[in-house]
């Protein structure tokens, strides 16, 4: 869950940078009196999610606003859905509107696909992840947004676990030098993973110990072997030439999660609209 500190601090930010010094429009248009009722409407299928942002969104703008969702997050939604009936100052109510919207239809379109790529892998146990490719200070709610569709988390950030890409391969001279070297220096509560383009390195890893072994961007045949290789000794990770047309096919090789930028980074916002 998102913590309810963090999306206000966040809501608020984004408020201050929508807003600046003044709704110009709203606040020559609208009389502290005026109130206004309207629909959150969907226009395309979809998975809800971010509902709770929308919500706080205008309650930090106005506890006269009140908002009756008849869907809640992770819920599947169809073109022409009511989704809530939203009422209050008008002045308020148009203020927010944009911010809450941005928030709602982004979070809803990354869990639309986030779920198309889970039920594309089908029967097979095998889970999709996000990755870091996220947008800068919005990836606690991509993430949650992730989650909401059904899929698995990676780390959150550098701290979580440590990654070995090949680029720290070239540095510390060889796959088990880096492991090698990790171990000694950090917490024991940290696992390591390994990224491998061949099934050399694949060898190498797994005497290493690697708690994870990503193979990148390999052929279906290459991660097959690869996971005959393995043999459960360590957590099997696939990337690279990840979409909805391969994922299933990924997904059979035995691999255990499934790693793709694609469910955060091109995912469509879904068309969600206020309706006054």
């Amino acid at each position: 869950m998102l913590s309810s500190f963090y999306v206000n601090e966040h809501v608020k930010e984004a408020l201050k940078e929508d807003i600046g010094f003044g709704d110009i429009t709203t606040e020559n248009l609208a009389s502290e009196t005026d109130y206004l009722k309207g629909a959150l409407n969907t226009r395309n299928d979809g998975v809800l999610c971010g509902a709770e942002v929308f919500k706080t969104v205008y309650k930090i703008l106005s506890d006269d606003i009140k908002i009756k969702f008849y869907f809640k997050d992770g819920d599947t939604i169809k073109k022409g859905d009511k989704i809530a009936d939203i009422e209050g100052p008008a002045k308020y109510l148009l203020m927010g509107e944009r911010v809450a919207l941005n928030y709602i239809q982004r979070m809803s379109g990354i869990a639309t696909e986030t779920r198309k790529y889970q039920d594309a892998i089908g029967n097979f146990p095998a889970k999709i992840v996000d990755t870091r490719k996220t947008t800068p200070n919005f990836r606690a709610f991509e993430k949650y947004s992730v989650k909401t569709g059904g899929g698995a988390l990676h780390r959150f950030n550098l701290s979580d676990c440590a990654m070995i890409k090949d680029n720290h391969i070239r540095l510390a001279g060889s796959i088990t030098a880096a492991v090698n070297k990790l171990r000694e220096n950090i917490s024991h509560a940290h696992k390591i993973e390994v990224e491998c383009d061949t099934l050399e390195q694949v060898r190498e890893a797994v005497t290493t110990g690697a708690d994870i072994i990503m193979l990148d961007n390999m052929s279906v045949e290459t991660m097959k072997k690869a996971c005959e290789i393995i043999n459960h000794k360590a957590i099997v990770e696939a990337s690279g030439n990840v979409n909805l047309e391969t994922v299933n096919a990924i997904a059979s090789t035995g691999i255990d999660i499934i790693s793709s930028s694609a469910i955060v980074a091109k995912a469509p916002t879904l068309d969600l609209a206020l309706d006054i």
